[in-house]
């Protein structure tokens, strides 16, 4: 069989030990948890706006401020990214830091 073939195989088999739990030095790397709402706050925006500017539904964001349920996956690593740096992360989806009033304005259309 060819390189690929073996490179396949090989991906495979370290996948499925993973699962198992069989594989040794398999790095898995866990986003930390992240208060929602504080970060929502810091940054100035109602929940409405937080929820368009960032791409989630307003009752997804109200789930997690209430901690019924947690954010996962990549929710969970921009969270983390506007935890660490909202204004890199808004700069890089468009739109600078807003004061609270233009992110009313922005709200309301």
């Amino acid at each position: 069989m060819g390189k690929a073939f073996e490179s396949i195989r090989q991906g495979l088999t370290e996948a499925i030990g993973h699962a198992k739990g069989t594989q040794a030095g398999v790095k898995v790397w866990r986003p930390a948890p992240v208060d929602v709402a504080a970060v929502r706050g810091r940054i100035g925006l109602t929940q409405a706006q937080f929820a368009a500017r960032f791409g989630v539904s307003v009752a997804t964001l109200r789930h997690w401020e209430r901690g019924d349920r947690s954010p996962q996956g990549p929710a969970l690593v921009l969270l983390n990214l506007i935890d660490r740096d909202p204004a890199g992360v808004l700069r890089t989806l468009g739109g600078g830091m807003m004061s609270r009033a233009s992110a009313g304005s922005e709200a309301r259309g």
